[in-house]
């Protein structure tokens, strides 16, 4: 029997590292090739990674939530014959490390640490504590860092009871299950932001530490399009799909966007590079139960209203499902969002980075208006687009709102070229 050992792979763009986001085996199983071990996620979408192999797992590289760099080991597994690796040759395996002396250069302990002195162990910089996967994601489960653990089994290794006692001691409950069960009853969760959940709170928080935001808010008179989006699905709902306004609305952008080129663009701020696109491909905010996801409709200024509608559903769908891929999340030059009913009357919406441009749609509302001296019911709806403030100027923003505004508002002019 040998060992084999399963490094992750390049995934290509660039791709230097990725989060584990679920482990589909567990030590101990058996697997086959080609079926599915783990789950990683990119910058860009989750990916399967298959096994080239049969044979038994014994050990993962990491939690689920670790990031794994490109080349590093990302499970072992027991087979047939002499392997790819060195028996024994991995960190559960692995020799007992040298306790430290009183020269090494201990671990600093982290400012939160809850448990006092006699249940952390001083370990050395860059010695890895030794403990059985099991004992790992129990540790992970509990928020309880193995480096500051005392081992009490062979070469120091860290036990289940080591682990009970250090979270004992720290105050908190032992086991992932009775941690469980003491949230609940003190009304308290712990939820890791792991997954999808981190790319988008990173992605958010790089988009405002490094685009000056400003936004930009107008009211439209949305009587019309709204009529004419009205006929047309009693016309052509049947055979072409039915409209909402959102393919109305990426017209409307794509034309504008012939006169305010600046805002179909993408800021390479380290570069100092500004790229301006001919085509128009629209990046659609969509919810999914992980989180928010920006699938991509590709060169809408080459579709009409129904293939644009046509192929936002068929993205939103993918994206819900888990099934778009990676290259339908990525490559867009200016986005839409839009909360639907739940749009409110003024949004601040977050640059897609490197976009400089986002158009966020308010919801409609019926509401009276005065037109030529009379009081009339009008359907009114708020845009509001935020803008990089370094590459677009006021002015420029407002013109570029004011100029969908006019397509909107006289929707016969979304069909003249």
């Amino acid at each position: 029997m040998g060992e084999h050992v399963i490094k992750m792979p390049d995934l290509g763009e660039g791709i230097a590292e990725v989060e584990v986001v679920a482990w589909r085996v567990q030590p101990g199983e058996r697997v086959v090739e080609d079926q599915v071990l783990a789950d990683v996620m990119t910058d860009k979408a989750t990916v399967e990674i298959p096994s080239p192999v049969h044979g038994t797992v014994l050990s993962l590289g990491g939690a689920v939530g670790a990031a794994l760099a490109v080349g590093a080991e990302l499970i072992r597994l027991q087979v047939e014959g002499s392997g790819n690796a060195v028996a024994g040759n991995h960190p559960d395996l692995a020799p007992a490390p040298k306790p430290p002396t009183a020269t090494a250069e201990a671990a600093p302990v982290p400012a939160n640490a809850k448990a006092p002195a006699a249940t952390q162990a001083l370990r050395a910089v860059g010695e890895k504590p030794l403990a059985a996967p099991a004992v790992r994601q129990r540790a992970w489960d509990l928020g309880v860092e193995l480096q500051y653990v005392a081992g009490s089994g062979p070469a120091g290794r860290i036990t289940h009871a080591d682990l009970d006692v250090y979270v004992a001691r720290a105050g908190k409950p032992a086991g992932g299950a009775a941690a469980e069960r003491y949230g609940e009853l003190h009304g308290e969760q712990a939820v890791p932001i792991i997954g999808l959940r981190r790319k988008i709170a990173e992605k958010m928080q790089d988009a405002k530490r490094r685009i000056p935001h400003f936004t930009y808010v107008e009211e439209i008179d949305v009587t019309e399009i709204e009529a004419l989006r009205t006929q047309l699905n009693t016309r052509w709902g049947g055979e072409r799909g039915r409209l909402t306004l959102l393919p109305l609305l990426m017209r409307a952008i794509v034309l504008a966007v012939r006169s305010f080129p600046q805002v179909n663009a993408r800021f390479d701020d380290e570069a100092g590079v500004v790229t301006r696109f001919e085509p128009v491909h629209i990046g659609i905010a969509t919810q999914t139960e992980p989180g928010l996801m920006v699938p991509v409709v590709r060169h809408a200024e080459a579709r009409d209203p129904w293939s644009g509608a046509a192929e936002v559903a068929r993205l939103a769908d993918a994206a819900r499902a888990g099934r778009a891929l990676r290259e339908e999340l990525s490559g867009s030059t200016i986005t839409i969002t839009s909360l639907g009913a739940l749009g409110g009357i003024v949004t601040t919406p977050v640059i897609n980075h490197p976009e400089v441009a986002i158009v966020g749609v308010n919801r409609i509302v019926e509401r009276p208006v005065i037109r030529n001296g009379a009081i009339v019911a009008r359907k009114m709806m708020n845009l509001s687009c935020s803008f990089d403030h370094r590459i677009i100027d006021g002015v420029y923003a407002a013109q570029f709102v004011q100029a969908i505004r006019g397509y909107l508002e006289c929707p016969a002019t979304l069909f003249v070229e």
